[in-house]
């Protein structure tokens, strides 16, 4: 299975990539799943005035991006929380590539405050819809991600543990009913 995770911070010193980082090692690990992360600050998208529908019809700039898109199987999406909703970067991002069918969505919040962006992840719940995915009812929101994960995005508080170990089977269970084709094998 081709998981892309989508790190939705535009920030150059981003600490919600942290969160990032730590799932697509996490997932590596535990499974034999291709993970990758497409981080927003690596495309300069312009604001929305076409929709890429394939890979043929996309501007050469953007051919990579769209080619990791539609081939991608499953996503998480990680974002920060900007006025109570997912970052606009992470949005123009996927209003490119629009209507995603039948793939599972993950959703994983971040944030230095106390609630560790639960409105985004409500927010995010409402467009994953809309791209005709399949949202995991089970989220990942990580309040005080700077104490949870240093810059390299590696675990420094054990308790968190259970709850990204939660998030990743119940994420894994649905994209792989999802797609039972792929037959993955999960350690």
């Amino acid at each position: 299975m081709n998981i892309e995770i989508i790190s939705g911070s535009p920030r150059k010193d981003s600490i919600t990539n942290r969160l990032a980082l730590f799932l697509k090692h996490y997932l590596s690990a535990k499974t034999s799943h291709k993970v990758n992360i497409i981080d927003v600050r690596d495309w300069n998208l312009p604001l929305l005035q076409q929709v890429y529908r394939n890979v043929e019809h996309t501007p050469d700039a953007f051919k990579p991006l769209a080619e990791r898109m539609f081939a991608a199987d499953a996503f998480i999406l990680v974002t920060p929380e900007y006025n109570g909703s997912y970052s606009p970067a992470l949005q123009n991002l996927l209003d490119h590539f629009p209507k995603q069918s039948h793939k599972a969505f993950g959703i994983a919040t971040a944030s230095v405050g106390a609630l560790g962006g639960i409105r985004a992840s409500q927010q995010l719940l409402l467009l994953i819809s809309a791209l005709f995915g399949v949202a995991s009812p089970h989220m990942l929101v990580t309040p005080f991600v700077d104490k949870k994960f240093n810059e390299k995005g590696e675990l420094e508080d054990a308790s968190f543990e259970k709850s990204v170990e939660t998030f990743v089977n119940e994420f894994l269970w649905l994209s792989e009913t999802l797609h039972p084709e792929l037959d993955p094998v999960y350690n």
